[in-house]
């Protein structure tokens, strides 16, 4: 709190509010500009109140915060001698008309409970959009290694264009929609912010798109050179019969991932999930048109009508990458001392981890 009252009148509304703490620094604007840069530095972490200021000292806090600490800074106000601060912040909050052109956002109705929900949907838009760049990489990448690979080992591809036409419709429009409208929860203000520097696409969502792109490709690919022998297909249609059922798993992978995409770092994602009749609708849209797609369009779509039997199996090998979900997700858990240690040290756990993953999958399908 940077205020021009006296230093007693600022640290009872402080205190009152709950901005000043035991262990907190109240001082005064003059004592702060005094201040060498390493001084400023090592008490501006525990400066909770700052009192009889003058805006050059709220610049100078800004400024300091922004390029000394790397933070990201946001600032309110309600007057002209904001206006430096505002400019200077990452986000500038106008609670007045008067301090408006300095502003990035502005506050009609002067009400600081505004400012949460604006933090809130913020941080729901983010993470939203995260939440559909991990289940749109997944799905591409799986896509393009098992058509590459099938092509250069056999010479042809699994997946047909219309197929993957079908596919990427249903991922990218239906799946943005049943992602992207996900409402804001109160657990969003209880993260630590994003820092300036921190990638977009975090560590957590290169553990899921990773754990799950390894377990789909492993599936899709014994179903696409084993598959007539481990489903006892034969006759002259067991090829077209196979491609279909390596199309309607792939699909069905999709539809549980998206479902484990609603939360890209905890394991119960079933929180909230039947509230929102958005995305349970696009669900079972999804689904409609799968069914659809598979038993009624196939001169369209390539495919053939399959049996209940080839149905449930592939229901239940998209299922099992929930299951895959949990196992990644536990794995930061378990080994979360690898954050301490160097970074090539780093590389090879990693590494050993990915290899570990690999070999468990592949052993399970002898």
């Amino acid at each position: 709190m940077v205020t021009g009252d006296n230093i007693y009148t600022a640290k009872a509304i402080a205190t009152e509010c709950g901005i000043l703490t035991e262990d907190g620094l109240a001082i005064e604007g003059q004592e702060f500009r005094k201040m060498s840069l390493e001084q400023k530095k090592a008490v501006i972490p525990r400066i909770q109140v700052m009192a009889q200021s003058l805006p050059l000292d709220k610049h100078t806090l800004v400024k300091t915060l922004r390029d000394e600490f790397g933070e990201v800074v946001a600032v309110t106000g309600d007057g002209t001698n904001d206006a430096p601060a505002l400019h200077k912040a990452d986000i500038g909050l106008a609670m007045g008309m008067v301090a408006k052109e300095s502003a990035d956002v502005i506050i009609l109705d002067d009400n600081f409970e505004t400012i949460v929900n604006v933090a809130r949907w913020g941080r729901s838009v983010y993470i939203n959009i995260q939440k559909f760049v991990q289940f749109q990489l997944t799905v591409n990448v799986v896509a393009l290694i098992i058509n590459f690979v099938s092509a250069c080992v056999s010479g042809s591809a699994p997946l047909t264009a219309v197929q993957l036409l079908w596919v990427s419709m249903i991922m990218d429009t239906l799946g943005a929609l049943a992602l992207a409208t996900e409402p804001p929860n109160d657990g969003l203000m209880k993260r630590t912010p994003v820092g300036r520097g921190t990638s977009f696409i975090t560590k957590a969502m290169w553990r899921n798109i990773i754990g799950q792109s390894i377990y789909q490709l492993i599936v899709l690919e014994v179903l696409n050179f084993y598959g007539k022998q481990l489903l006892g297909l034969s006759g002259s249609d067991a090829t077209e019969v196979l491609d279909t059922v390596i199309f309607n798993t792939f699909v069905f992978c999709q539809v549980f991932n998206e479902i484990n995409s609603r939360d890209i770092e905890k394991i119960n994602i079933f929180v909230g999930m039947f509230d929102s009749w958005v995305f349970l609708g696009v669900m079972v849209c999804t689904v409609a048109f799968q069914v659809i797609i598979v038993e009624f369009l196939g001169a369209f779509a390539s495919t053939v009508p399959l049996s209940w039997q080839l149905w449930l199996l592939s229901i239940l090998l998209g299922s099992v990458s929930m299951l895959v979900a949990v196992v990644f997700k536990n794995l930061r858990r378990r080994f979360r001392f690898v954050t301490d240690l160097d970074k090539k040290r780093q590389i090879q756990v990693s590494f050993s981890l990915s290899a570990y993953a690999v070999f468990t999958f592949l052993f399970s399908f002898r």
